[in-house]
């Protein structure tokens, strides 16, 4: 008997009970399910933090003054002064897998135009000209300041969409005057939208100016609080992070007892471990869900048994008029399979259905690849072989006259 009119049989025996097959069935259609929508939440959590990180820059590092131990107090990020622009300007010279820098000053203040007023909540940034290759954030209309705005600490600013909204609704801002920590600046362009940052805030409700302009005009200050770098490539970051930190120990005189008067942060490193967090959480919940796998195929197993038992005397016909044991082992492991495979495809439905529901009623990300589909079939067929070969071989091992005998 070939395979194609085994497998018609088996159809024809499961269909006899479909109740029972069904209700056989539900464990695998639960477990695949669950298995699909876990893993599904747990790549699209993934997804997110990888785009967020993208958001943020082209392979990005941030420099931060502080870290300083002083007379037994450590400081966090910007408690001191120890970063200067020259330190900035001697990294992106003399770091090779540095590809552009910036120093950052950093200010609050109210923003006026006209009878409006609004305090950008991620404040006032003083940069350089080259923040939007580092930031991978272009202008949307006028253009940014230049390095001769920079040289000369000039009064020009760029805004974010949301300053823009909320200043300059019906009106273009390019060549207005914003006054900022009531200081007049001309407005040169506006930043295209970027959206929140990885911690929620609105990184569009934000005004940049000349780094100089801020040391100078705003905050009478010498030093910079950090700097924000871009590395040649994302495999650099970490070469550039420990080309950075050798630089500016030896720049500030450290001895090698000495702690780091500066923090190097790398993006891609957070990347990671965000990443690690979230494949650790899709495994566990992958794991959990994979229980309701296990006890789906026990459930299997135990109709089979029940099938077997039924269905001795037909067995023992079968044999009697020459069906091999090997044929009989062969029906009833097709019989399992196709339980178990039927089961997965409807609980590969189930779960990219749930995935769905949780996307639009939670807001969850969701993310459901070709190889978590593909996986599920193989393990549903996998439990089919596994649980369904001990009753298999069971029916197989069957004597025919006992079987005959059997009422």
């Amino acid at each position: 008997m070939n395979l194609w009119a085994t497998f018609k049989i088996a159809l024809r025996a499961l269909s006899r009970n479909k109740l029972r097959s069904s209700l056989t069935m539900l464990g695998i259609i639960i477990g695949v399910g669950a298995v699909i929508a876990m893993v599904g939440i747990g790549q699209g959590a993934s997804a997110s933090i990888q785009a967020q990180i993208a958001n943020l820059g082209n392979n990005m590092l941030n420099i931060f003054s502080g870290s300083a131990n002083t007379g037994g107090m450590r400081g966090g990020f910007g408690s001191s002064n120890t970063l200067t622009p020259e330190d900035i300007i001697a990294v992106e010279q003399e770091c090779p897998a540095v590809k552009a820098a910036s120093p950052t000053v950093r200010a609050n203040g109210q923003l006026v135009f006209g009878n409006q007023n609004w305090a950008a909540s991620s404040g006032i940034q003083g940069t350089n000209e080259k923040f939007p290759e580092i930031r991978a954030w272009p202008v949307a209309s006028g253009e940014f300041f230049t390095e001769g705005d920079v040289r000369n600490a000039a009064r020009v600013c760029v805004i974010g969409k949301t300053v823009a909204d909320n200043l300059f609704a019906g009106n273009d801002p390019v060549g207005q005057t914003l006054r900022v920590r009531n200081l007049p600046f001309r407005v040169v362009g506006v930043l295209s939208s970027k959206g929140p940052n990885q911690f929620g805030q609105d990184q569009d409700d934000t005004v940049i100016v000349p780094y100089t302009t801020a040391q100078k005009k705003m905050l009478t200050i010498t030093h910079v609080h950090g700097a924000i770098i871009s590395a040649i490539s994302a495999s650099a970051t970490f070469t550039a992070e420990k080309q950075i930190t050798d630089l500016l120990r030896q720049r500030h005189k450290l001895t090698a007892n000495q702690e780091n008067d500066f923090t190097v942060r790398n993006l891609t490193d957070v990347a990671e471990a965000a990443n690690q967090t979230s494949s650790i959480m899709t495994n566990l919940l992958a794991s959990i869900a994979g229980v309701s796998l296990l006890v789906g195929g026990i459930g299997i197993m135990n109709i089979m048994l029940v099938s077997v038992t039924e269905r001795t005397r037909e067995i023992g016909i079968r044999m009697a008029i020459g069906a091999r044991s090997g044929a009989i082992r062969r029906q009833f492991l097709i019989e399992s399979i196709t339980l178990s495979v039927v089961g997965g495809v409807l609980g590969i439905l189930f779960g990219v259905g749930a995935s769905i529901i949780i996307s639009k009623t939670l807001n969850w990300p969701t993310l459901i690849e070709p190889i978590s589909i593909f996986a599920s079939v193989i393990f549903s067929v996998l439990v089919g072989v596994g649980f369904g070969y001990y009753p298999a071989r069971k029916a197989a091992s069957l004597d025919p006259i006992d079987a005959l005998r059997y009422e």
